[in-house]
């Protein structure tokens, strides 16, 4: 490949769509890949009018084939890709003493079997090449136990926490390294529409820079994790959220 490749899971709309169009400014051939097909491909298509540098996917993370479809398709059409940023993640808020079995296995399964999946899928094909970059993007909620996005989410978040250094330790000595940025509160529109005026500004006020995070910082961080010279980055969960969560 002429130019660095990457898959970005969850790609279609909010902070996949960001990492996605950062990936591609900074020189990356990009996948798109999404459930939501059709808003991915006009993404796609807003970035690279011929596919040449940017293409959407139709890809279900629930489903390990559907991994093994798109690595196909991308070795057919750029010769693979160097980089999996595992992005893709999606709940619903529920006290958590009211969720039941098929709400948590539909939020585990999003968040975490995708997790599983696409390292295993790409990493392989990674670590067969000797060389690739995974980051899985966490959330703070998996690291402090925050339930306003649901105990479900933040559960498995703090999974996919723990299959990044799994993984890391694995594939390390193949070439691949594999990272985790967890994400405060952001400057979203979902973050807008769900959480009441009132509660955000609480929320805000408790973050020590005083201000909700743009998404432009994760996806400078992701592109920073993703790059060759970032290969002694290895196992580790990067913190993004203005000082709210310090470890």
């Amino acid at each position: 490949m002429s130019k660095r490749g990457v898959i970005v899971t969850g790609a279609a709309r909010g902070l996949g769509a960001v990492v996605a169009r950062r990936f591609h400014e900074a020189g990356y051939r990009v996948a798109l890949a999404d459930i939501a097909f059709d808003d991915a491909s006009a993404l796609a298509k807003s970035l690279s009018a011929d596919g040449d540098t940017a293409c959407a996917l139709r890809l279900d993370v629930t489903s390990k084939a559907d991994f093994e479809q798109a690595r196909d398709e991308l070795i057919q059409r750029w010769g693979g890709v160097d980089v999996l940023v595992n992005n893709a993640g999606a709940s619903k808020v529920v006290p958590v003493m009211e969720i039941t079995a098929e709400q948590f296995d539909q939020v585990i399964d999003i968040n975490l079997r995708s997790v599983l999946f696409g390292c295993q899928v790409f990493g392989q094909f990674f670590a067969d090449r000797g060389a690739g970059r995974i980051v899985n993007i966490a959330s703070l909620a998996g690291q402090n136990g925050g339930s306003a996005t649901g105990a479900h989410y933040a559960a498995a978040k703090g999974g996919a926490i723990t299959l990044t250094k799994v993984f890391a330790r694995d594939l390390a000595a193949r070439g691949v390294t594999v990272n985790a940025i967890s994400p405060g509160p952001m400057d979203l529109p979902i973050v807008h529409e769900s959480v009441p005026p009132e509660k955000l500004k609480a929320v805000i006020e408790n973050i020590p820079v005083g201000q909700l995070g743009s998404p432009s910082y994760v996806a400078d961080v992701a592109v920073l994790l993703a790059s060759v010279d970032a290969y002694f980055a290895n196992g580790a969960c990067w913190d993004v959220n203005g000082g709210l969560f310090m470890r």
